[in-house]
């Protein structure tokens, strides 16, 4: 059985004593010899979103000194921007994990501790003292290590809400790099995902005993990291505190906005709607008025509104994802890249300008992240009829396989996908329609496509899968 804390502690001064202990690790001050004292870090995928950030802290937090069973660790909760400092900027760019943060450490607050808003000001400070990003991390190091630039250091990583490092180290399981940290070699020594499994993670054998490793569907990821904690008596049942109410609250906010408040039938599991009966009955004591109807509108306004703020390119940045895939025809390197957005096409083309404008800076983008593939994917629901919407655009930087790809793509998927002939869903003129059309239907300069995707139950979780099994053949 894995052993207890000496007590729990709240959120916000356990996040604050671990981004001490990470400074103390890469400082040197902790002792290298002694694997006891060195941190676990628990990061999320390259998104970063709500899912990403709160299972890394939520994990982070319980298995804090208390797993490995054998020799518990530090756990250290990274959040995946190689380019975002985490404080005022991080709110600006995330606005719906604030919202969620603040709303679990401030209701309830913890004895002591300052009742903070969603301010700049107050959350900026708020951010930048209790979380840690990779552009953190990045910058501690070249802090603490600046005359010593070839300097290379070990650590160790769980990863949450996805299975495999984007730089790996060839021959070695489970073992590369981050984004933005190239000087940091990360062994993986636990997972948890409801991805596709990647082939990346090393035997379940060769870790400590109480690592997870678990690849499995979910609507959510935080839901199996609930379900994994509490299999490892480490998030128990009785006797809710207001730490635990904390964490409580914060768990629950990406599971119901992955899941649409559980109504999402083709995402949720069994796990998801544990997880949320767990949740729930942790919070909503007798006595209490809590509303967790309220509590997922308001993470739902800001997640929706949270573009408003951001640039066309920010925006296409803020959920991507990107994958290399070997060209069945040559056998050349296809980056593929995937960005979602909770906004419409009509909607981020009125802000760049004009279809071309847009365009413009999808390939601006691509070529910055070397990308021969982009996909955008939006999912949102229509201002003229409530309906919920899918749109798809493919564009291949470059001819030959990449064109090849997305035209073997479109051949195999379109019906899977329901893709049809695009129209605006927004209540567009025919004029406005058709000029989107036009720009986004062509072969030169560059190859894209739009469509209406009609089987709005296929997320980027399935069609990421069919656009790199068309790269590769398979």
């Amino acid at each position: 059985m894995a052993r207890s804390p000496p007590s729990l502690q709240s959120l916000l001064r356990f996040l604050k004593q671990a981004r001490q202990t990470h400074l103390s690790f890469i400082s040197g001050a902790l002792s290298s010899s002694s694997r006891a004292e060195t941190p676990i870090y628990v990061v999320g995928n390259p998104s970063a979103d709500l899912d990403s950030a709160i299972s890394a802290i939520v994990y982070s937090y319980f298995a804090h000194n208390r797993i490995p069973i054998e020799c518990p660790r530090p756990h250290i909760p990274l959040i995946n921007l190689p380019n975002v400092p985490s404080g005022p900027e991080l709110r600006r760019l995330r606005p719906e994990f604030v919202k969620a943060f603040c709303l679990a450490t401030t209701t309830p607050s913890a004895e002591g501790e300052d009742v903070w808003d969603e301010t700049p000001e107050s959350a900026g400070r708020i951010l930048h003292e209790h979380i840690l990003t990779v552009a953190d991390f990045a910058a501690h190091l070249r802090q603490y290590h600046a005359e010593d630039t070839d300097r290379r250091m070990t650590a160790d990583i769980t990863l949450v809400d996805w299975n495999a490092l984007p730089r790996r180290s060839n021959g070695q399981q489970g073992k590369g790099s981050l984004d933005g940290l190239p000087s940091v070699d990360f062994c993986t020594v636990g997972c948890i995902d409801h991805h596709v499994d990647e082939g990346f993670l090393p035997p379940a054998e060769s870790l400590p005993r109480g690592q997870p490793l678990l690849v499995r569907p979910a609507g959510s990821c935080t839901s199996l990291v609930v379900s994994t904690l509490q299999k490892l008596n480490l998030w128990q049942v009785d006797s809710p505190s207001t730490e635990t109410i904390q964490l409580a609250k914060l768990a629950l906010a990406p599971i119901l906005i992955d899941t649409t408040n559980l109504t999402a039938k083709e995402k949720v599991t069994d796990a998801d709607t544990d997880a949320v009966h767990f949740l729930v009955s942790q919070i909503d004591r007798p006595g209490s008025s809590w509303d967790h109807e309220a509590f997922y509108e308001q993470i739902l306004h800001a997640k929706q509104n949270s573009l408003d703020l951001l640039t066309v390119d920010e925006i296409l940045g803020r959920d991507c994802k990107q994958w290399t895939e070997t060209a069945r025809q040559d056998s050349t390197s296809i980056q593929i890249g995937f960005c979602s957005m909770v906004k419409s096409i009509p909607w981020i083309v009125r802000k760049a300008g004009s279809p071309e404008a847009f365009l413009d800076a999808l390939q601006a983008f691509a070529k910055r992240r070397e990308l021969k593939i982009i996909i955008v994917m939006t999912a949102f629901t229509s201002s003229a009829d409530g309906r919920f919407c899918r749109e798809l655009v493919a564009c291949a930087l470059a001819d030959g396989p990449a064109v090849q790809a997305l035209e073997a793509f479109t051949a195999q998927a379109g019906s899977q996908l329901g893709l049809q002939e695009w129209n605006s869903v927004e209540g567009d003129s025919e004029d406005y329609s058709r000029a989107i059309k036009s720009a986004f239907n062509g072969d030169a300069p560059v190859w894209r496509r739009i469509w209406l995707q009609t089987d709005v139950t296929k997320s980027r979780k399935q069609v990421a899968p069919l656009v790199r099994g068309a790269v590769t053949g398979q």
